[in-house]
């Protein structure tokens, strides 16, 4: 529950942030004549719809397990977190054929100077949507969210649109348009590369791949530390949304009562579940040795 009040509490900060953004760079790009700060104010705009994805998204993976999904259903922000993928990977690509576009049929004739308050409206973007960046990012990270973390690509990628932004009104400035598009292109590949690596990341997560190595040993070490466990004989992890399911083979003596083995059983259980926070479940099986 604290994790999803988390990230309401940053969606609704980057809701709030990219609308007073949009608003401005709006008011700047009309009296700055500058068609690339008015572009950019669209894709502020768009970020705001992005994170009513990330909330719903977020919302619907805290619901508890029912009848119906008895697993529960965090990988419902897997869902959010592909879906946001693909509204990234289509901003960058649009940055990108906006940039072609406008070297195929650039005139520099044709180009208004813009204002100086296109300018500045373009730098104070770079910083607010890269303290909003990290500012989501920490966040995402601190409750392992998937979706959180897009959002947080999606502020990046608005801030490198500004930096295009920058640089295209700044070259114009100095009469050199074509500084504007040559930067979409470059942006648009690490906004598409982001996009990819969102989408991969939560793929994973919906195909029960298994949890990095250096975590899967650090679980190896806390079953072995428990007394009465003679060998670990099998440990399977598997990626649940944010979550991590465990399932473990242990031999103990044989000759012990159920009732021992049972305990021995429960201590590696708690031993899992408490030392490692994101695992859901953990599936303890005793093997007689």
């Amino acid at each position: 529950m604290d994790n999803t009040k988390t990230a309401i509490k940053v969606s609704t900060v980057s809701i709030a942030v990219n609308a007073l953004l949009s608003l401005f760079k709006f008011i700047a790009g009309i009296i700055g004549h500058s068609s690339a700060m008015l572009s950019d104010a669209a894709h502020s705009l768009s970020d705001v719809i992005s994170t009513f994805v990330v909330i719903a998204g977020v919302k619907m993976a805290d619901k508890k397990s029912d009848a119906h999904h008895p697993y529960g259903h965090e990988r419902l922000e897997c869902v959010a977190a592909i879906v946001l993928s693909a509204l990234l990977f289509l901003a960058g690509l649009g940055i990108g054929l906006s940039g072609i576009r406008k070297i195929v049929s650039i005139d520099p004739s044709s180009i208004q100077k813009p204002g100086l308050s296109a300018l500045i409206a373009a730098l104070i973007s770079i910083g607010a949507k890269e303290a909003m960046y990290w500012y989501t990012r920490n966040a995402a990270k601190k409750i392992n969210s998937g979706a959180l973390m897009a959002d947080a690509w999606h502020h990046r990628s608005d801030a490198l649109s500004s930096v295009g932004s920058f640089i295209g009104i700044f070259g114009a400035r100095l009469g050199f348009p074509v500084l504007d598009p040559l930067a979409s292109i470059i942006i648009c590949v690490f906004i598409v590369k982001a996009a990819f690596d969102i989408f991969k990341d939560s793929m994973d997560k919906m195909v029960d791949r298994a949890c990095d190595e250096e975590t899967t040993n650090e679980m190896k070490k806390a079953v072995c530390s428990v007394k009465g466990v003679e060998t670990l004989d099998l440990i399977q992890t598997r990626l649940f949304g944010s979550k991590i399911y465990v399932d473990i083979e242990i031999s103990a003596d044989g000759n012990l009562p159920l009732y021992k083995a049972h305990s021995i059983a429960q201590e590696v259980h708690d031993k899992i579940e408490g030392s490692f926070p994101l695992v859901k479940h953990c599936m303890v099986h005793v093997n007689p040795k």
